[in-house]
């Protein structure tokens, strides 16, 4: 039977060289960490779990995609002069 992964989806943590981060999935194996600042990092669980311990903090809030708007183009007349 398998073991209860050590962190749970969502929880808050934090690494010695990426900084803060969430958790997105632990298993057994492996983890699967989105950091606020260098983006999401997969770990072996063994080799990574004595560097990454858990914090007290609110997750940040997601940052919504900005939409980008159609640039207008400008159309060009022409004019015939007779």
């Amino acid at each position: 039977m398998a073991s209860k992964p050590p962190f749970a989806a969502g929880a808050q943590v934090e690494h010695p060289k990426f900084g803060p981060g969430s958790v997105l999935i632990c298993t057994d194996q492996h983890i699967t960490i989105k950091f606020d600042e260098s983006g999401e990092r997969k770990f072996v669980l063994e080799i990574a779990l004595p560097s990454i311990r858990k914090i007290d903090r609110q997750p940040p809030e997601t940052k919504k995609r900005a939409v980008k708007k159609p640039k207008a183009v400008a159309v060009a007349a022409t004019v015939e002069v007779a």
